[in-house]
């Protein structure tokens, strides 16, 4: 008989484990929810949010959006994903505008093809940029990739 192997991961303590299952076994559909809130203010050990409709608030640990952190600023939109009033995490729109803070100076006859320097966005977040990039700028950065889209 066939059967499918799988490898599961638990979204709230992020463990795996192996299974095995017949093709005939059924599972109920987890029912999870989504909701458009604003990021508040980071008060060190948890980041607020709050419904823009009813102006109630929750608390997230730090420690469960340790990257979603580096694109969100605050007053932002982002969308809350709970099951069974659990809060799972944080959704980001697909790119987001930030501005560079700090970025190393761009070398004099470094035009190779495709020459990257380092830049500090003002969340903290370093990543790769193109050479003609200078601080005070405002990119559009990748919050799926983490990476520089182009220049906003």
């Amino acid at each position: 008989a066939a059967f499918v192997r799988t490898k599961l991961k638990n979204v709230m303590n992020g463990g795996a484990v192996e299974r095995t299952f017949r093709p005939t076994e059924k599972f109920p559909k987890a029912h999870i929810e989504k909701q458009d809130m604003q990021y508040l203010y980071n008060d060190g050990s948890s980041y607020s949010f709050m419904d823009m409709e009813t102006y109630e608030q929750i608390d997230i640990p730090a420690e469960r959006l340790e990257y979603e952190k580096n694109f969100m600023l605050e007053g932002s939109e982002v969308t809350i994903v709970d099951h069974e009033g659990e809060i799972l995490g944080v959704m980001l729109k697909e790119k987001v505008e930030l501005e560079v803070v700090e970025c190393d100076p761009g070398v004099k006859g470094n035009t190779a093809a495709n020459a990257r320097k380092k830049a500090k966005l003002e969340t903290g977040y370093e990543l790769e940029v193109p050479l003609f990039i200078e601080a005070g700028d405002k990119i559009i950065v990748s919050t799926i990739e983490g990476t520089y889209s182009s220049r906003a």
